[in-house]
Formats: structure tokens, sequence, C-alpha cells
């Protein structure tokens, strides 16, 4: 196994510690730094831009060659990281014992190390990893403005108000898959400059509020229902890219029910846990999403840009599309167009 060493939990001097282990490229754009590698060690990049108010994130997307352990051995205070995982799965220690806690795909986690810990993250070899970790400085948050840190449940109130570190946090929570759909869009972000910074900032307060609120419902019992295992969840999640690969056919519940091999009702209830909405809400969400981008970004006309989403009727199309967006399709184009003249 092999093992890196950091000392500090700035992540500008964690990234320039691993960089000097790993080699491979490093570079900063509008306030990114960006260390991507393909080398013995294996290849992937990571990421991490910081904000105000000591918010900072970090994002992972690696295939190793070997497990590699990441120690951090430094008596700084640790910041409080929400880690959410999209692809894979790692090991976590406190201390770096011979206890180590498994982190899962799609589940919300909480860490917060004691003081002079040496807080481990062993990455498993061969396995696809795709981890977000959003790291408060607890010490500066504490002096935003309206932070309302007071309106946590009594434990993330004790935690934020642990300055010097004297007591240790790990929550392992529910498995969502709206965060990494929302994970997804942060890491998809193709904006620059203030634009990007201002997009990747909101996204994650959006990220790290959905990720209070599932630990809120987690302490207070409202975890999901056993009818939806691990196995269920995978098997949903799956779906999703089959229904965007099959948006223009006509998707019934009959036919998921099929794809996925989960009854009727377990997939209805899948859906409105995880997305809060039914199968066929999702499903037209997903159309009117598409049909958008395709307005803004193609020269199709109306008429294809339905047929190519599976709608049958442009008149229903421009219906859901006007109680979706508050304006009809057509107008939505010419709104595009002239403000892309008034530019040029």
């Amino acid at each position: 196994m092999k093992e890196l060493f950091i000392k500090g939990s700035n992540p500008k001097t964690i990234f320039s510690q691993i960089h000097s282990c790993i080699n491979g490229d490093r570079r900063e754009d509008w306030g990114e730094t960006v260390l991507t590698f393909n080398n013995e060690f294996g290849k992937g990049a990571l990421r991490t831009i910081s904000f105000n108010w000591g918010i900072s994130l970090i994002d992972i997307d690696i295939l190793l060659n070997d497990d590699t352990a990441l120690i951090f051995d430094n008596v700084e205070l640790s910041p409080i990281e929400f880690i959410f995982i999209t692809q894979g799965y790692f090991n976590y220690s406190e201390n770096n014992t011979g206890s180590f806690t498994t982190l899962e795909q799609f589940q919300n986690n909480i860490i917060s190390p004691k003081r002079s810990s040496k807080k481990t993250f062993i990455f498993p070899k061969g396995v696809h990893l795709k981890v977000n970790f959003i790291r408060i400085n607890r010490k500066e948050y504490l002096k935003k403005k309206n932070n309302n840190v007071c309106y946590l449940n009594d434990l993330l109130v004790a935690l934020f108000n642990d300055e010097i570190g004297e007591t240790a946090y790990q929550h392992s929570g529910n498995y969502s898959l709206r965060i990494a759909d929302e994970i997804k869009l942060l890491n998809n972000v193709q904006d620059s400059g203030m634009l990007r910074s201002l997009s990747i900032e909101g996204r994650l307060y959006l990220i790290l509020s959905l990720q209070l609120l599932e630990h809120k419902n987690f302490e207070e019992k409202m975890n999901l229902p056993e009818a939806i295992s691990k196995d269920d969840i995978a098997k949903i999640h799956k779906l999703t890219t089959y229904i965007l690969n099959h948006i223009s056919e006509d998707i019934s519940i009959t036919i998921l029910s099929t794809e996925s091999g989960l009854n009727q009702k377990k997939l209805q209830l899948g859906f409105k846990i995880l997305f809060s909405k039914t199968v066929n809400e999702y499903i037209r969400q997903l159309k009117l999403e598409i049909s958008r981008d395709q307005l803004k970004n193609t020269d199709l006309s109306v008429s294809e840009i339905v047929y190519s989403i599976g709608i049958k009727s442009r008149s229903y199309f421009s219906k859901i599309f006007f109680e979706a967006y508050d304006i009809l399709p057509t107008d939505y184009r010419k709104h595009l167009r002239n403000k892309k003249s008034s530019l040029n």
C-alpha cells in the first residue's frame, strides 16, 4: 500500500503535497486548482476551490493502481467535512487505527475528527472513485452573518461550536440520489470566470443544505423505508440513465419495472423517496429540461424537438413547457436570439 502523509488542512497546501508525491499536471484557473495525472499511480483529476467564510470544495475523480492511504498528520483543528460519493467507495479511520469504516456510494457522510488525530482515507486500487468533500472551517463560518447554526440540531450545534476539537464525530446516513444529481450538475458547470465561481458556490450551498436536511431526517428517525435497499437504490440510479438514453421512446412504468427488476409499487416508492416525484413526473421534467437545452443550443424546429423527446402533440408540449417555465417554447427561443443579437 502506498502512503501519502499530509500536514495542514488548507486545500492548496494539501494539493501541493499530493502533487509532490504523484507529480502530474497542476494548473490554476478562475480560483480553482486542478491536479491531473496519468502515471504509475493511476489516472484521474483532483480539484479544489475555496470561498469566503471557510467553505471549500475538494472533488476527486480517480482510478488508482495500488491501495493508497492519505494520512493527515497535523495538530490543527480539522474542518467539518460533508462527504458524498457518486461512484465507488473508500475507507475512513479517525485516527489511523486498524478499525475502518467504509463510506459508500450515494450515502451522506459527515466527519470531524479530534484535533491532533491522524485522519486516514484509504482509496482502493482498481475502483473508479468519484467523491466530493464540502469542507467547513468552523471558526471562519461562525463569523458569517446570519449563519443560523443555532437552528441545527443539538449534535451539529455542538460540533460547529467545538473550536478546540475535543470531540470526534462521524455520521453515515441515508442514501440520496437527489444529492447525487445535484453533484452531477456541480461538476458539469461550463461557465468561466465570475459566472463559473458564482455557479459553483451556489450549487455548493444547495448540496450542503441537502446534506444537512438528510442529517436532520436521519436523527429524527425519518429513514428510508426498509423496502428500499442499497441494491434497489443502485437499480433506480441505473434507470435514470436508461430513461435519458430512451427519452424519445414511450417509457412506461411497466417497461421500467421489467428493465430494473423492481415491481411497480417499489419503483414508484423509490422515485418518490429519492426524487420527491412519481416516475412520470420525473420523466416529464427530464423531457422539459432536454427540450429547453435544445431550444437554446440547437437549430432544431420546435416540432423536431417535440419528436426527439417522445411527445406526440406539439400543443401539449407547449402547454407543459409554459406550466414549467411561464413562457411558450417559441417565445423562449425568440428571447434567447434577441438577447444574443443585442450582445453582438
